[in-house]
């Protein structure tokens, strides 16, 4: 198995916008596709993790509307899931037009499992008595049920699930070191893509200022001499536009890392611009950029795709850490344990409420956080594992912040989405 290439397959792609509903944009159209037309009802059922992400994010070429149903109406109007999580960047106002008016009359149903801890997108589509049946799960784009009047049509979707263990079955069992050294064998292909990534992710985050929210707002201090214009003002100025960027709804494609968008930004931005500031030879910064993928995609085995706890404060942010214990050292295990405890022990248990604009804030939290532990990593300095709930390995503080994620705050999500469906009954948004 090339492990890289099973986490760039299912984990590091383009998205245009906010992947958990965009996610239901292309999940729908899976669905519709296999109608013979329009379709005439819809019904989408989603995680706790997907619903709270899709409540407050600007979805591409929407015309500002924000949310699960008008990416899942969209989706049905567009009915090509060729396009996977970039489907977005085929609406036109003929599309738009008739995926309102779908909504319009009642026809796109929309309801949270609450009881799922998983990611999980469900689908049905229905015309003129037949009906379609389409579950996204362990990934975005992961198609792992495709029915058709009760018929698994699964074998013909190019996105099906594969039978056997999967890659993050065989991460499980493995020692993060032996992760790190197999993923940093990169063929050119490999480095191309890398490359693809950090290009696509640096253009988002220099055109995400015109959003003029968070990365506007701290230029503007840096202007009013507030703050210093340094590497960790740089960095956190670069992901926070971008975030602003993907959150508004700007129609431009980020690379994701763990099937995020914000996290793609975090795992690849500050890596690169870390190793650039520092003379870091570019080959060597691309390999960084493989381990900040391969130990985001790591830590979220054992979190969780959609975790309870902020990805881009835990799981992106110690991936960043340990790319940039890389850059200088190495595979040194000694400090990028260091590097990883003093992430969790700045970090744990900052929850996730949701993708929305606020999230910028965090990504920079994040950002000051993955920077800080790696220099101070490098220097020899690290947490204890007396330390709440560090262990006395990588792989046992990242186990026990899955027990935190998975065991003790398992009444976090429910809880966000009460607050969120409070919300929006008030103002009166479906």
């Amino acid at each position: 198995m090339d492990l890289l290439k099973e986490i760039f397959a299912n984990e590091v792609f383009p998205a245009m916008g906010c992947t958990e509903p965009i996610s239901c944009a292309y999940t729908t159209a899976a669905a519709v596709e296999q109608l013979q037309g329009f379709p005439d009802s819809i019904e989408l059922i989603v995680d706790p993790g997907t619903f709270k992400n899709g409540a407050a994010v600007t979805i591409p070429n929407s015309g500002g509307q924000k949310g699960n149903i008008i990416a899942a109406a969209l989706g049905a109007v567009i009915g090509k899931s060729a396009f996977r999580l970039e489907i977005l960047k085929t609406v036109d106002a003929e599309i738009l037009q008739k995926a309102i008016a779908l909504m319009d009359k009642g026809a796109v149903k929309y309801g949270c499992k609450e009881d799922e801890k998983n990611f999980h997108v469900e689908v049905t589509a229905k015309r003129d008595g037949s009906s379609v049946h389409c579950i996204v799960s362990e990934g975005h784009t992961n198609i792992t049920c495709l029915e058709k009047d009760g018929k698994s049509i699964l074998e013909t979707h190019p996105h099906g699930a594969k039978e056997g263990g999967s890659y993050r079955d065989a991460m499980r069992r493995m020692k993060l070191e032996d992760v790190l050294r197999e993923v940093i064998k990169l063929d050119d292909e490999k480095r191309v893509y890398i490359q693809r990534g950090i290009d696509m992710n640096m253009t988002i985050a220099e055109k995400g200022i015109d959003m003029k929210r968070t990365g506007y707002q701290i230029r503007r201090m840096m202007q009013d001499g507030l703050k210093s214009d340094d590497l960790f003002y740089q960095v956190k100025l670069r992901v926070a536009c971008a975030v602003d960027a993907r959150m508004g709804g700007m129609p431009e494609p980020v690379m994701t890392s763990g099937g995020s968008g914000n996290q793609g930004t975090l795992t690849i931005i500050a890596p690169y611009m870390v190793g650039r500031h520092q003379g870091i030879d570019i080959e060597r910064i691309r390999e960084s950029i493989a381990i900040s993928h391969a130990v985001n995609s790591y830590v979220k085995c054992f979190t969780g795709e959609l975790s309870v706890i902020c990805g881009c404060a835990i799981a992106a942010s110690l991936a960043s850490a340990v790319a940039l214990v890389y850059q200088k050292a190495g595979i040194d295990m000694g400090k990028i344990n260091l590097a990883m405890d003093n992430v969790i022990g700045d970090l744990c248990g900052i929850i996730c409420d949701g993708a929305k604009p606020g999230c910028s804030m965090k990504i920079m939290s994040g950002a000051e956080t993955a920077l800080r532990s790696a220099f101070m990593a490098l220097s020899g300095y690290g947490l204890s594992s007396d330390d709440g709930v560090l262990g006395r390995s990588p792989e046992e503080s990242i186990l026990n912040i899955g027990k935190v994620s998975l065991q003790g705050m398992f009444a976090v999500d429910p809880t966000v989405v009460h607050i969120i469906q409070a919300k929006s009954s008030r103002s009166g948004r479906a």
